[in-house]
């Protein structure tokens, strides 16, 4: 049964039943149903924060694990970073300046992921982006690594063609010196035996007598075998990699034009062909067309004291010439 209330007026002085407009009722259930949202709200809020569910503590334990293995990874792949750095930078400093090689350009080779604090970027990531950044400085690294083998294998045909390098360059004397006796002229500006004037003379004079065999002093092929004006019989032999050398006035030539010679092999014998005071082999090395001191090119068949000789012999032996 509704229960009735009633309330007395003063205005009439007796008791008059009690009627709520609808108006008032709406404002009453609005009011009532604001404060019951704002509750609920403050309820939830403080649930979510202060009493965080199973799955909530699972998935943050999950993420903490996962940033401790991203610092883990990062620790490791800055290292590999410097080790390749290091690698890159003794290939070109060390092993390619060996080989006079040019040294690789930092454009060439995958450009290096910036410097960052590691730990500060990892708090601004989620997981997703935390394994992006792992698989990108990975192929960072395995790029370097696929460039640096392309560059080693450059070096090792370099290293092969070095071994060649080595037989082809001018390394011995082109006539037998053990006693270090025959050589008369040095390399520089002395009065010509026969003009009797100041003349460049560019090579070493070996005395020795006549039908001493003259020795190719590299690898390479004859260029020119025959005559020449003032030169006599001689030979002209290209080593390669812009070498050269020449062997002037010889009695009788045994290569020919054409020929591929060996380091030792006799190419001729000594004799006086050509403008000159008496049988001697004078010897040239050019590099790239420019006449060079032989002396400098004696090391395979001398020791350190014997070369030391030579260097004086033929500094203080330039006044005594035959061509």
């Amino acid at each position: 049964m509704k229960k009735i209330k009633y309330y007395y007026n003063t205005h009439t002085l007796r008791y008059e039943k009690l009627i709520t407009p609808l108006r008032v009722k709406l404002l009453r259930i609005f009011g009532f149903i604001s404060a019951a949202l704002v509750t609920s709200a403050i309820i939830i809020y403080l649930y979510n924060n202060f009493f965080p569910r199973a799955t909530d503590k699972e998935s943050e334990l999950k993420y903490e694990i996962i940033k401790d293995n991203y610092n883990v990874l990062a620790i490791k792949t800055k290292m590999l970073q410097q080790q390749m750095a290091d690698l890159e930078k003794r290939d070109n400093e060390v092993y390619r300046s060996i080989f006079e090689a040019n040294p690789l350009s930092d454009s060439a080779r995958t450009k290096l992921i910036e410097n960052k604090k590691e730990i500060e970027k990892v708090n601004l990531l989620n997981e997703d982006e935390l394994e992006f950044e792992i698989a990108k400085t990975l192929n960072n690294i395995a790029a370097r690594v696929i460039y640096q083998f392309e560059s080693y294998t450059a070096i090792g045909k370099m290293i092969n063609n070095q071994e060649n390098k080595l037989a082809c360059i001018p390394a011995i004397q082109p006539v037998s010196n053990k006693q270090l006796n025959r050589i008369a002229s040095g390399f520089g500006m002395r009065i010509h035996p026969i003009y009797g004037i100041a003349k460049m003379h560019p090579g070493l004079d070996f005395t020795a007598p006549q039908g001493t065999p003259i020795y190719a002093t590299g690898d390479g092929i004859v260029t020119y075998s025959g005559p020449g004006a003032g030169t006599g019989n001689f030979v002209l032999i290209n080593h390669g990699y812009g070498y050269e050398s020449k062997y002037l006035h010889m009695v009788r030539i045994k290569a020919r034009a054409g020929q591929r010679v060996k380091r030792g092999e006799v190419i001729g014998w000594v004799g006086s062909t050509g403008a000159t005071t008496g049988p001697h082999c004078h010897y040239e090395v050019h590099i790239n067309g420019t006449p060079v001191d032989p002396v400098y090119f004696f090391f395979n068949d001398l020791t350190a004291e014997q070369y030391d000789r030579v260097l004086k012999i033929a500094a203080t032996g330039s006044a005594k010439s035959f061509d």
